[in-house]
């Protein structure tokens, strides 16, 4: 079968942020989705905010710009109009990885919705327990020739944006030990996790056909790979990230996402090879992010080497310098500095809980906060 690409401005980005929706008194999730988009109005064009798997669950869509801080810009007023509609029905905002304390047993799955319904049908046990949220970046790319060696090179840095937006350390009111909970959840689904590191166009190609003839997916989408193609849009699409809970640190982390691929494509133009790890190194990789998070020591190359990822980043951010000037994110990506000095969300929200006697629900608490002003609390 043929895939075409579309056609797209390089390196022009797009930002899809996953909202959950909360109980303001208890800091329960609640099921307030389907009545916010009925006072929205439809997703008719960018930016828009649409639904998703559960009726406690509302997506924050930007238009694609060719500046981070606009796509940005674009999120932070959607979630002021939601959080208009919101407030008199007495509901509050958050982003995170997971819900402290909510049960996936008593969460609603979005009616009507054929795609929904085959996914649960399928998946049934795991399926539902996809009461996760997540940011996802797309960054154009201007020939797929570059999207598998771009994606390869990618995966190399898949454990340091594990680590910068780790925000689910809770799962169902128990503390798990992981900063991300949701990465090790989400991969159960059977079309999720790390994709297959592919040499060419053709042999994506022949999987989606090879996939489709025996029933796995019916749909491209239905392919939810942490990182992926996404061939309507023209652009390589990162969904790695954990829902981020607030706007400074999605400027961060979409510049980061924005220059690598931009530097990718530059080396590719120079006809430079892109660096890739191996398959194993690459899932070592991505369970040590989860597991650790900020702390994690990776694995930064084939040959080996590893490095506290933190320190790898203090490495990376001057070389990535004269890419995010060129692309006007300069400042976005300096924002990266103020997660390693600040924490992580998951570290955030630990230390909330340590200092409200293990309160879960001063971590929503905070949550709504920071997701309110923007910035982390």
């Amino acid at each position: 079968m043929t895939i075409d690409f579309g056609s797209s401005v390089r390196s022009r980005l797009g930002i899809e942020w996953e909202i959950a929706c909360v109980d303001r008194r208890s800091g329960e999730l609640a099921p307030a989705a389907p009545e916010l988009l009925a006072k929205l109005g439809p997703a008719e064009s960018f930016p828009h905010v649409t639904g998703e798997l559960l009726t406690n669950t509302v997506e924050i869509v930007s238009a694609p710009h060719h500046r981070t801080r606009d796509a940005v810009d674009d999120l932070t007023r959607l979630v002021e109009r939601v959080s208009g509609f919101a407030e008199p029905m007495g509901v509050d905002l958050l982003s995170s990885g997971t819900h402290p304390f909510s049960q996936w047993f008593q969460q609603r799955v979005t009616p009507d919705n054929p795609r929904y319904d085959t996914l649960i049908d399928r998946t049934r046990w795991w399926g539902r327990q996809m009461m996760i949220w997540g940011v996802h970046v797309h960054v154009a790319v201007e020939d797929r020739r570059k999207v598998f060696p771009i994606i390869d090179g990618l995966l190399s840095y898949l454990p340091h944006f594990q680590a910068l937006s780790a925000s689910s350390p809770f799962w169902a009111g128990e503390t798990t030990g992981y900063a991300s909970n949701r990465a090790l959840m989400f991969q159960q689904l059977p079309t999720a996790g790390l994709p297959p590191q592919f040499t060419d166009w053709g042999q994506y190609e022949s999987l989606v056909a090879d996939l489709k003839h025996v029933g796995v997916i019916a749909e491209l989408n239905e392919l939810r790979w942490d990182i992926r193609p996404s061939p309507k849009w023209g652009t390589i699409e990162v969904r790695t990230f954990d829902g981020i809970p607030t706007a400074h640190e999605i400027g961060a982390i979409a510049a980061l996402t924005q220059c690598l691929v931009e530097h990718f494509s530059r080396e590719l133009d120079a006809g430079r090879e892109v660096p890739k790890m191996q398959p194993w190194f690459v899932r070592e990789n991505k369970w040590r992010a989860a597991r650790y998070g900020m702390d994690a020591i990776i694995i930064q190359n084939a040959a080996g080497d590893e490095r506290l990822v933190t320190k790898d980043l203090d490495r990376l951010l001057p070389a990535l310098a004269p890419i995010a000037d060129a692309l006007d994110c300069a400042g976005e990506l300096e924002h990266v500095h103020d997660i390693i000095r600040h924490g992580a969300s998951y570290q955030r929200q630990l230390r909330v809980a340590a200092a409200s006697g293990g309160s879960l629900k001063a971590v929503v608490s905070s949550l709504v906060r920071e997701l309110h002003d923007g910035r982390p609390g």
